[in-house]
């Protein structure tokens, strides 16, 4: 009878082994059709992954501090030349009053 009960405990054991793995592939296999649906469904409506959104983000941030760099420098160029003509006129201006 110990023999017979161990058997039917080994065969139910097995089974439930089998049931175990049966079910974590069916896991698996789930997860992966979700995921490709999931993506497939994203790619219809045209949504942008997150690592191309963080890389036009940066893009962007790299954009703004260039553009501000530049209104700087435009900032100090035109400085110098409007300092340059107004010097040039009122010399001219003085030689010719004096003229």
């Amino acid at each position: 009878m110990t023999q017979t009960s161990n058997r039917i405990f080994d065969e139910m054991a097995r089974l439930m082994n089998d049931a175990a793995g049966v079910a974590q592939g069916v896991r698996r296999e789930f997860d992966t059709l979700f995921r490709a649906q999931a993506e497939r469904i994203l790619r219809d409506l045209d949504v942008v992954q997150r690592e191309e959104f963080e890389a036009v983000k940066e893009m962007a941030r790299l954009a703004r501090e260039e553009n501000e760099a530049l209104k700087v420098r435009i900032a100090v160029l035109e400085g110098k030349s409007d300092n340059k003509p107004a010097d040039k006129p009122a010399k001219k201006g003085a030689s010719s009053a004096s003229e």
